[in-house]
């Protein structure tokens, strides 16, 4: 029982309206408050989980630059019988200000430093609803690690709270569902705590280091499947143009060493994989704009950290000129098995 007294969540309204002040406990029984900045394709089915999996009592503060997509989330929450209520925040600093943990989900390192500069200055935070040491500022954002980390020693420097960084790895299906997996870069100390959080939007937390570590650990992983698309799609278009069947192919490649997700999850050509997008005209699944976006982070990485890479420069220029390409623009990143002229093969 979450309360020794139950509260209902009538009850916990009218209490808000009244004007309780709130302070943070990590014991039972405290009514907790949660920010969530950036209602995106991510962000707002990110948020719709947590709001449904805490408890009635809890408040969550949303916010997002799209007021159509704001109002729309809380009018849906509203019709919900379940989980937090959820209240519709002025500005990020109004979110961040009555939250003792602040999620974020921002599509680029300039939109995050911004919103950060506006929660922080002017400083100090107000501590009426939350006391500022507790103060918790959860990053999902998929940016440079040199960016999370000047805006973590930002928070920190004026003694705001703590920022770590908790990219994900799931797309909008896993975001949807619940099923994430969230790269948590945090000190030791803070990972019982942050944990739970990330648990009620995702199915797996894996702690990659201190701050910063989460997205090293992503932009590595998303570097590896952006060269690993690309050298499917000109294998699979070399062993077809060779005389092999695309199934036939598909399948020796699975149960040989070149396997790997583009080939045995997200296989560019149409009828190998059931259900991949090869199989409904490269709609869904991962932007190509979005791998050309992680695929120029981890570029960005590698300079800073004085990594060698031998193919990034190139696959950089494979993914920006298929893109422009206008019959691949907005799909799949496994487009570029179109891009390559490989369906040209299939017809022959």
């Amino acid at each position: 029982m979450r309360v020794n007294a139950r509260i209902s969540a009538s009850m916990a309204r009218s209490l808000r309206i009244t004007g309780q002040r709130r302070t943070f406990s990590s014991s039972l029984g405290r009514q907790a408050q949660y920010g969530f900045i950036g209602l995106g394709q991510m962000g707002y089915n990110m948020a719709r989980n947590l709001q449904a999996k805490l408890a009635s009592t809890d408040t969550l503060h949303v916010y997002d630059i799209n007021t159509v997509s704001a109002e729309k989330f809380v009018r849906e929450t509203k019709a919900l019988s379940a989980g937090a209520v959820v209240e519709l925040a002025s500005s990020v600093r109004e979110a961040a200000e009555n939250s003792e943990i602040v999620i974020s989900c921002l599509p680029e390192p300039a939109h995050v430093k911004a919103v950060f500069g506006q929660i922080l200055t002017p400083s100090p935070l107000s501590t009426e609803a939350v006391s500022s040491p507790e103060r918790l500022f959860i990053d999902c954002s998929t940016i440079d690690p040199a960016s999370s980390r000047a805006v973590a020693d930002h928070v920190h420097t004026l003694q705001q709270g703590r920022f770590v960084d908790a990219p994900m790895s799931g797309g909008v299906v896993g975001a949807t569902a619940g099923t994430l997996t969230f790269m948590l870069g945090a000190p030791e100390a803070l990972v019982s705590r942050i944990e739970p959080i990330l648990l009620k939007m995702g199915k797996r937390v894996l702690h990659c280091g201190p701050q910063g570590a989460g997205l090293a650990g992503k932009l590595a992983n998303n570097y590896l499947l952006a060269i690993n698309n690309i050298a499917t799609a000109e294998a699979m278009n070399l062993g077809i143009r060779g005389g092999l069947e695309p199934k036939v192919l598909g399948n020796l490649i699975n149960i040989s060493t070149g396997r790997c997700w583009p080939s045995e999850i997200n296989n560019p050509v149409k009828g190998v994989v059931e259900g991949a997008p090869a199989s409904r005209d490269y709609n869904g699944g991962f932007g190509i704009s979005l791998m050309r976006k992680d695929l120029n982070l981890a570029i960005q990485a590698a300079g800073e950290a004085g990594a060698r890479l031998e193919l990034g420069d190139r696959a950089r220029e494979v993914y920006e000129s298929a893109e422009q390409q206008e019959d691949c623009k907005g799909k799949d990143f496994s487009v570029v098995f179109r891009y390559l002229g490989g369906e040209s093969a299939i017809s022959k």
